[in-house]
């Protein structure tokens, strides 16, 4: 209602009017310019000898001298017989200068013509204006590309979240932040590459489209293979198939890839989202811990210049070692709920019940345990915090504890109260699993879901597969910690979004 009162129905129309006459404007000058033999969408390619933010940071070296750099003009001021103009490329922004007496007359009334949008190849010397701006004066240009389309006026921007994800282009092209966003997560990658590559690791590539739907708990997207008629599941996990070339003794591997998942959409969840999930023989939870820190606080130092950050005002240290904290103690202290002292089924209910939380009749301690950590426990973690020791029956890939077989061998790190990453000392004996497996198999049974149960999987583990650390991290909640994105959209070149209708 407010956004009709702003924009009556005359006012909406006036405004399509006059996009609408843009429109028109654009594609006529288009014509003009293929009549005239000067298709702007002729050419190949442009030689740049620099970027604009190279020139800029090397001005000392520059001035004077002849360079060349192509983009997109975001803004122009024509002043008669000489104009300004900002010229955008993947570096940032450089004024140019553009002057009648300079590029001929011919070319001068062509550059009038112009549009905002247009893509630019420019030939110049560097220099400083009276106000101190560096720039180029040009003594030649060429029209690479002609906007069709007008970018969103100066002063309001591309403001609208929808229309931002929707058209990332030129949300990218308004908005610089935006471009050091995608910039910094390719950044961070690098880095997660590099730590794991100078350890020994080797990445690797493993099925998108899986023939069962099994590993993490959670809903597949189905799919039809029509050669060999049968569904197929974009895959929930990477694990499964890692975990087989551990034991074909690849030793250490790892993958960044996306995963697909069919559930719900908020700031923290989109159904395709990118994870690094890695294995190591031989090394167990406090291996996977060094890991973490490691290339969390490699890339702080890389992208935020340190491991003293801020995420949506909150301050972060992510200055190891991080906090190691079982999974009963953290229950106690953030919620008040001692499980040390309710060892039976019905006990842990009851105490899980009188916290005012939801409890199903079946519901075991180690379910309780899990139930009261992740409503009243998880959003407290701001600073960075290892959780351990994870009940057996949230835990269906993980080793059980030798001291305490209720308990698993896992963990889960959160930073400003979100799970980032998740980690075992991998379930490496067979029968164990496949116990896990049925059981888990009988619970999708019993909430009408389907029961699979990877019998090849459980097959690669009665070959042999050694002492194993795993651990997956979630890429995209890293970039949105290290970048300070509010919402995972905003680290996703291209989130899903609600088909429009025309």
């Amino acid at each position: 209602m407010q956004d009709q009162m702003k924009n009556p129905p005359q006012a909406q129309e006036s405004v399509q009017e006059n996009l609408n006459e843009i429109l028109r404007v654009r594609r006529q000058k288009l014509q003009a310019l293929k009549d005239e033999g000067k298709d702007p969408f002729a050419l190949t390619h442009y030689e740049r000898t620099h970027e604009s933010e190279e020139i800029i940071s090397h001005y000392d070296e520059l001035e004077g001298q002849q360079v060349s750099i192509a983009g997109r003009m975001t803004s122009r001021r024509i002043m008669g017989k000489a104009s300004f103009a900002h010229v955008l490329d993947r570096a940032g922004t450089i004024q140019i200068y553009v002057k009648r007496d300079d590029v001929g007359q011919e070319a001068y009334t062509a550059f009038k013509q112009l549009d905002i949008g247009d893509i630019l190849g420019v030939k110049g010397t560097v220099f400083k204006t009276r106000t101190g701006e560096i720039s180029l004066h040009v003594t030649e240009y060429v029209l690479l590309s002609k906007s069709l389309q007008p970018l969103p006026e100066k002063f309001h921007g591309l403001s609208d979240p929808d229309l931002r994800y929707r058209q990332r282009y030129v949300d990218m092209i308004v908005n610089p932040e935006v471009r050091k966003t995608f910039m910094a997560r390719s950044q961070i990658i690098k880095i997660i590459r590099r730590i794991l590559d100078e350890r020994g690791f080797i990445e690797v590539e493993t099925p998108v489209l899986h023939t069962l739907a099994t590993g993490a708990a959670a809903k597949p997207f189905i799919t039809h293979h029509n050669s060999l008629d049968i569904d197929m599941y974009l895959r929930i996990e990477t694990e499964l198939h890692l975990k087989r070339l551990i034991v074909g003794g690849l030793e250490r591997v790892y993958e960044i890839g996306r995963i697909f998942r069919n559930e719900g959409m908020d700031i923290k969840h989109n159904p395709e989202f990118t994870t690094i999930e890695l294995y190591q023989a031989y090394t167990n939870l406090e291996g996977m811990m060094e890991v973490a820190e490691t290339v969390f606080i490699e890339a702080a130092k890389a992208v935020c210049g340190g491991t003293q950050i801020t995420y949506q005002g909150t301050p972060v240290d992510l200055t190891g070692p991080w906090r190691r904290l079982p999974m009963i103690d953290a229950v106690k202290e953030y919620a008040g709920i001692d499980f040390t002292d309710i060892l039976d089924d019905e006990g842990a209910r009851a105490a899980t019940k009188a916290a005012g939380l939801e409890v199903e009749a079946d519901m075991t301690r180690g379910q309780c345990i899990y139930l009261c950590f992740d409503e009243l426990v998880e959003e407290k973690l701001v600073q960075p915090t290892f959780i351990t020791d994870y009940p057996v029956e949230v835990s269906p890939l993980a080793k059980r504890k030798v001291d305490d077989p209720a308990f698993t061998e896992r963990f889960e790190f959160f930073i400003t109260g979100r799970e980032m990453g998740n980690a075992f000392s991998e379930l490496n004996d067979p029968i164990d699993q496949k116990a896990r497996f049925v059981e888990q198999a009988q619970k999708k049974m019993a909430g009408e879901g389907e029961a699979q149960i990877d019998d090849d999987f459980v097959n690669a583990l009665e070959v042999g597969m050694p002492p194993t650390g795993g651990m997956g991290i979630g890429i995209d909640r890293m970039v949105m910690l290290l970048t300070d994105s509010y919402s995972i959209r905003d680290v996703i070149l291209f989130p899903t979004m609600k088909l429009i209708k025309n």
